[in-house]
Parts: structure tokens; C-alpha cells; sequence
């Protein structure tokens, strides 16, 4: 299942981050560490409901008690 992120424009660079492409670099590199590092992640979290091994573990139990 894919996530779909909404995140908005920056806004327009004033004229002194223009001025300065370190500040561009900076701001770049501080917003990939807030996302790459970000400790939420829903997907993780996700029940999708019984697996495969839930599933041989139920049909090895029934068998057995039957």
C-alpha cells in the first residue's frame, strides 16, 4: 500500500539565501534529516489482520485437538 505525503512548497528564497548557497545547502540538508530520520511511521503500525504463519499455527493446532 503506498503512503502519499502532502508537503508544501517552499517559499520563494529572499534575496539573501539567494545571495548565499551555503544557507540553500544548509536548509536542504536539515530537511532531509527531519524526513529521513523521522520517527513515525504508520506503516509499521498497520494491523493488515492474520498471516501465513498465523494461519499454519491455527490449522496445525485444529488438527492436532480434533
Amino acid at each position: 500500500m503506498a503512503s502519499i505525503s502532502s508537503a508544501s512548497l517552499p517559499s520563494p528564497a529572499s534575496r539573501r539565501d539567494r545571495a548565499n548557497p551555503l544557507a540553500e545547502i544548509r536548509a536542504f540538508w536539515r530537511q532531509f534529516f527531519a524526513r529521513a530520520f523521522n520517527p513515525y511511521r504508520p506503516e509499521l503500525y498497520y494491523m493488515r489482520g492474520p498471516g501465513p504463519a498465523w494461519r499454519a499455527k491455527q490449522t496445525a493446532t485444529r488438527q492436532h485437538s480434533t
